[in-house]
């Protein structure tokens, strides 16, 4: 596959799941190969997407069976968490268009209603997400604030789909920035770990040639590097670099 049509695939790819995404995460075998099509994919390349998308959760044709996704713990946990939501009454289609359309207007009792409505749902979209580092009591806990949120910014609403679609889009969004964040994090992590680990290792090569301690003056010189980077590194250590004088 050439550079400009790797891009077009990656692109593609993404297009293909925003899609899926917007659809309850299920996507036709026709909407993907007419979605491929510019790439003249063989059926092996096309397998090959399929089974991608398949294992981030995206039905083929139906949505997929995201209880499959879940580990134990995270089944037990979803077991007592809906536990707590039984009760809440399901409301026929027009009784569910009336409260949205009535939420939409403002009417604080009909957006409470909304969020009684939807917090079931917010655990089945949760799963979606599950996987991607972050437990899935956080991403309820995101969702259901995010619902929380939404229920009173539905205004702007064409209709009652509309509203229905944007509260979703809501709950989603909310969960992905939260996957978005802990990935920053952990890169954040990864990174002062790295530096802590060359400090540490400095110090110790340093250390074993001196036969004592060294300063973090010593260390620059012999790293190349800052004072400043080299305590830095032994605050985020929490003062642990044993090589090095405190």
């Amino acid at each position: 596959m050439e550079e400009n049509q790797e891009i077009i695939f990656a692109r593609t790819l993404e297009k293909v799941k925003k899609q899926a995404k917007e659809q309850q995460n299920c996507i036709s075998d026709k909407q993907v190969r007419e979605a491929f099509s510019e790439l003249s994919l063989s059926e092996e390349q096309l397998t090959l997407v399929f089974d991608y998308l398949k294992k981030h959760k995206v039905g083929i044709g139906e949505p997929a069976d995201l209880d499959e996704y879940l580990s134990e713990e995270e089944t037990n946990y979803l077991v007592d968490y809906q536990k707590l939501l039984m009760g809440e009454g399901a409301l026929s289609d027009g009784e569910k268009e009336a409260v949205l359309l009535s939420a939409m207007a403002g009417e604080k009792t009909a957006q409470e209603r909304l969020i009684h409505l939807f917090l079931p749902q917010v655990p089945e979209i949760a799963k979606l997400y599950t996987g991607q580092g972050v437990y899935l009591e956080d991403l309820i806990g995101e969702g259901n604030l995010a619902l929380l949120a939404g229920a009173a910014m539905l205004g702007c609403a064409e209709d009652a789909k509309d509203a229905e679609g944007m509260l979703v889009k809501m709950i989603m969004d909310a969960m992905e920035e939260c996957i978005d964040e802990n990935r920053r994090e952990m890169d954040k992590d990864k990174k002062i770990l790295s530096r802590v680990n060359k400090v540490a290792a400095g110090a110790k090569e340093l250390a074993g040639e001196l036969k004592r301690k060294v300063t973090a003056e010593e260390l620059a010189e012999e790293m190349s590097i800052s004072q400043e980077e080299i305590r830095d590194a032994m605050r985020m250590s929490g003062f642990a670099i044993e090589d090095l004088e405190g």
